[in-house]
């Protein structure tokens, strides 16, 4: 699978219910950890695996398949091939590879829904509330 195959199943997987500028803010937020474990040993341990890849698509494609980075891709059942949201999950996913994609995230690196809390949350402002998700800048 491409990376923008692997991506665009991790966007349809983890924020597919969400509103397109909430998936496109996970594709930007995906795009910040990839470009965090190029860039940082630690961010690589956090983000990757510590696996390496020689460009940004590699390391997409390396962070959304890290062990308990993505967990939804691995328990939702592979979409349809027709399925109209995971086709706008490949254009999500080619315009954020392409670097067309603005940064939505605004430099988070870890999400949820807004419908639930997780224990690392608490205590903690997000950076922007977007599609359905509250996202974070915090440290590798």
């Amino acid at each position: 699978m491409s990376p923008a195959e692997i991506l665009a199943r991790t966007l349809h997987a983890e924020a597919g219910g969400c509103p397109a500028r909430g998936i496109e803010a996970l594709a930007a937020l995906i795009l910040n950890r990839a470009r965090a474990a190029l860039a940082c040993p630690t961010a690589r341990a956090r983000f990757s695996a510590e696996r390496r890849a020689p460009d940004l698509a590699g390391m997409v494609a390396l962070v959304c398949l890290a062990p308990f980075q993505f967990p939804a891709l691995r328990r939702t059942p592979r979409p349809a091939e027709d399925d109209p949201v995971l086709a706008m999950c490949r254009r999500i996913a080619a315009r954020a590879l392409a670097g067309s994609l603005p940064d939505l995230a605004q430099g988070a690196t870890h999400f949820h829904r807004l419908s639930e809390l997780p224990a690392w949350a608490i205590g903690r402002q997000p950076v922007a509330e977007i599609g359905g998700l509250a996202l974070y800048r915090l440290a590798a």
